[in-house]
């Protein structure tokens, strides 16, 4: 009997334990007492999202015994968070406070994909940035975000870098800043070094792989990376952040802010200074940068000023390592030498350098030098409750140059007569020469959001246009008589112009569908006058105009489980190197995409999980051949077809109070399927050219690792002190779209390990201690190169160049906040 009791008590428990129960409610407006309509209430544990009916009304089904939060959001409304515990059917009425001021999020909202969208997406919050910023650029903060591939030139994350997403580089990644388009005009490329320690003055980031919802600027053709800046804070506050640590790296930063003032005004401003040797020989880089905001927050009207940017004086490394270097094969350094042209000094320099760390740059100035300054006004005005719009103005001014030393140059190829000295012709000198950029981007962005019942509907767009001057100078030669003062051997204008305007909507078609669809229409303008640096004619003028829809469905099946698929087309124009690059009489036509979407996201207390597959199909897909055009230059070529396919896999898990694991893998196929290689035969004697042409059948598409993992595992050792342990795995890729693997990067698998202590001391918001000790298994690795080749009748020669990475180092950071 007593064994029957206690068997129908287990029982009894574990039914109550798994119990499910339905929690329903209504939500109201604090003034008026009335029922709002079009609420948004998200039960976080389960990501399940509801909005209010007609009579202001909600209800989650099948909810477990327990705690849960409740999150209410309504335009014009202070957002709630409410806990509950749920022993049993319930129904609560929540009562929502108009808000004292406008948020600063309706800034960005209008190119975000909400927590609903039918696309696939991270987000990256400021404490996340916190941790991880040492100093390093951007692009190394969100290495461990999924599909994600980055990349240094000095080796160490602080300079030139690069990222990749989906195996697309910088150039088909749209990046906004508060909405604004951040992509130069001109190469559709993004400079992460241009604005150093961006990160500190970064309020979160939303990264939406794929092709996205549609946004301003350049379109995305492998993903989008949208920054918000700093929101204001309640209180004054002050911050000063120091960091130290391998290759005489040091970052110096003090941030301040007013909270929010009497009248509502808030100000905030921070100034960093970044300073690294780097790990490639001469790699320095000495970067400054400031962030200045003064803003008004109105119960209705939001306005705010942000002024920020940055000045960057940097080593040249951007030549890489010769594979003959990193094996330390003398014989084979002969023939990188000889085939380069290089001079006895500069083969020297190849032959005694460390095999890793080589530079080919000797010269004491082969710098980068370049300052880029940004403004922005934004204006948010709520009309009603359910109407928002915001208008932003922006105008970024930049100008800079790289120098560089040229050895034994011919006179006429800067447009110089041959000096006579004596009885001798002089056609060729040493010299040192500056390109220089002069450039200036303005415009305006603006969005109309309407929250109304089950509809959201944002109508956007903008217009920008860019003005940029590109010009060289020869400052030095060796010979010099017929070289006037400052010589201006080159010079062209470009000139741009980008339209666009957007209509994205989003309604809850019935209780658990949500529909989406996106309509852009994008014009460009483009056109250029003048002289290129190898001295002929450059001469464009080219008008383009894409229709970009966009449509997708997201049906919530439980109350943790969220599927959605998507389709959306995108298009993008050729850069301004194809149009210079291009052989006479070509003429590069634009890139397409389709790009198919679907997933799902399931969310509950302690875990959370998203799976998603896509499938990217490229038409005229603008990609490297290995042809040159009649000044040697790399041409790329239109491929009629090509195609990224994939599953990511993204989680998050609570193993125990104080042990976290966050991981995702990407497992992909990218191809090309058709390619024509190109390689010049120049005969035994090279006195012929003869074009041969290899073709491929569905090859991969360079730098499109089939496999990119990572795992971040946190333990929290006693209040404060926590050790993370952060892995990384980049499968191999290759160099060309040949899949040939004697020219590949090798597969890498790295390891860091972040140890950080935090304590909130009377008077201060905290202070806390940092060490990251990066690579510390001190794998010898590459993370980027290049390749090229030619044939001398029978004989190949092919030369293949690398960027390592640095081994073990370290940085060690102090934050005191105030």
């Amino acid at each position: 009997m007593l064994k029957l009791v206690g068997v129908s008590l287990l029982s009894a428990f574990s039914i109550l334990a798994n119990a499910q129960f339905v929690l329903s409610g209504t939500v109201f407006d604090s003034e008026t007492k009335e029922r709002l309509v079009g609420a948004s209430v998200q039960l976080l544990e389960y990501n399940q999202n509801e909005i209010t009916n007609d009579k202001g009304e909600f209800e989650f089904a099948n909810v477990k015994q327990g705690s849960v939060t409740i999150r209410v959001r309504f335009v014009g409304f202070e957002e709630q968070n409410l806990i509950m515990i749920l022993n049993s059917d319930q129904t609560t009425d929540i009562i929502l406070t108009a808000s004292s001021l406008l948020k600063e999020e309706i800034i960005v909202k209008g190119t975000r994909a909400a927590e609903n969208a039918p696309f696939t997406f991270t987000h990256v919050d400021k404490p996340t940035l916190q941790k991880q910023n040492f100093g390093q650029d951007m692009p190394f903060l969100l290495n461990w975000t999924p599909s994600v591939v980055t990349t240094s030139d000095a080796g160490t994350g602080i300079g030139y870098t690069g990222i990749r997403i989906r195996g697309s580089d910088a150039t088909r990644i749209n990046v906004t800043i508060n909405g604004i388009p951040y992509n130069d005009s001109e190469s559709q490329s993004v400079y992460w070094v241009d604005v150093p320690d961006i990160a500190t003055s970064t309020q979160n980031i939303q990264i939406q792989r794929g092709v996205g919802t549609s946004s301003n600027g350049a379109g995305a053709f492998g993903a989008s990376i949208n920054l918000q800046t700093n929101s204001f804070q309640d209180k004054p506050y002050a911050d000063v952040i120091n960091s130290f640590g391998s290759f005489r790296t040091l970052k110096n930063t003090i941030g301040a802010g007013t909270g929010r003032m009497e009248n509502n005004f808030s100000f905030d401003m921070r100034a960093s200074v970044i300073n690294s040797d780097g790990f490639i020989d001469r790699a320095s880089s000495d970067l400054k940068s400031y962030y200045f905001s003064a803003g008004y927050f109105g119960k209705k009207t939001l306005v705010k000023l942000i002024a920020f940017g940055g000045k960057e004086i940097t080593y040249q490394s951007w030549y890489g390592v010769p594979q003959s270097r990193l094996s330390g094969n003398a014989d084979a350094m002969q023939e990188t030498a000889v085939t380069e042209g290089w001079t006895q000094t500069e083969t020297d320099n190849l032959l005694n350098s460390n095999s890793r760390t080589f530079n080919h740059y000797t010269y004491k100035n082969q710098v980068d030098n370049y300052g880029q300054y940004h403004y922005q006004l934004h204006v948010s005005h709520r009309f009603s409750p359910e109407l928002t719009g915001n208008i932003s103005l922006h105008s970024t001014l930049g100008k800079g140059f790289y120098e560089e030393f040229k050895t034994n140059a011919a006179f006429a190829d800067y447009g110089v007569t041959d000096a006579v000295i004596g009885t001798s012709t002089v056609s060729n000198s040493d010299l040192v020469r500056r390109r220089w950029l002069d450039n200036k981007f303005y415009g305006f962005t603006y969005s109309l959001q309407l929250d109304k019942n089950r509809w959201n509907s944002v109508l956007g767009g903008g217009w920008n246009q860019y003005q940029g001057d590109h010009f060289g100078r020869i400052i030095w030669a060796e010979v010099s008589s017929t070289i006037p003062n400052d010589h201006q051997y080159y010079f062209n204008h470009g000139l741009k112009t980008d339209f666009n305007v957007y209509w994205k909507n989003s309604f809850q078609l019935l209780p658990k569908f949500i529909a989406f669809a996106d309509v852009q229409l994008r014009t460009i303008g483009y056109k250029t006058s003048g002289i290129e640096n190898n001295l002929n004619a450059f001469t464009v003028s080219k008008q383009f105009a894409f229709f970009n829809p966009k449509a997708g469905l997201t049906f919530q099946a439980t109350n943790n489980i969220q599927l959605y698929t998507s389709v959306a087309v995108a298009h993008r124009e050729p850069v301004r190197d194809d149009f210079v690059d291009a052989p006479a009489g070509s003429n590069p036509k634009p890139e397409s995409l389709n790009d198919f979407e679907i997933g799902m996201r399931v969310k509950q207390k302690k875990f959370a999980f998203t799976v998603n597959g896509y499938f990217m199909d490229y038409k005229n897909q603008l990609v490297l051949t290995g042809a040159l055009n009649d000044v040697g230059a790399s041409i790329r070529t239109n491929v009629a077809k090509s195609y990224r396919t994939g599953i990511e896999l993204e989680t998050r898990y609570q193993i125990t109070p104080k042990l976290n694991w966050l991981a995702n893998l990407t497992l992909s196929k990218n191809k090309v399927k058709n390619f024509n290689e190109v390689l010049y035969d120049y005969g035994d004697n090279f006195d012929t050219l003869i074009v041969i042409e290899n073709k491929y059948t569905k090859s991969d598409i360079s730098f499109s690792p089939n496999i990119i993992a990572g795992s971040n595992l946190s333990y929290t050792i006693l209040k404060g002190l926590e050790i993370t342990w952060l892995n990384k795995f980049v499968g191999k890729q290759f160099l060309d779209n040949t899949s040939n693997h004697a020219r590949k990067i090798d597969s890498y698998f790295i390891q860091d390990a972040r140890l950080s202590y935090s304590i909130t001391p009377k008077g201060m918001r905290s202070i806390s201690l940092s060490l990251l000790l990066n690579n510390f298994l001190n794998k010898k690795y590459q993370s980027n190169g290049y390749t090229y080749g030619f044939m001398g009748g029978a004989t190949t020669y092919r030369q293949n160049y690398y960027y390592p990475q640095a081994g073990r180092n370290f940085m060690l950071m102090l934050a005191l906040r105030f």
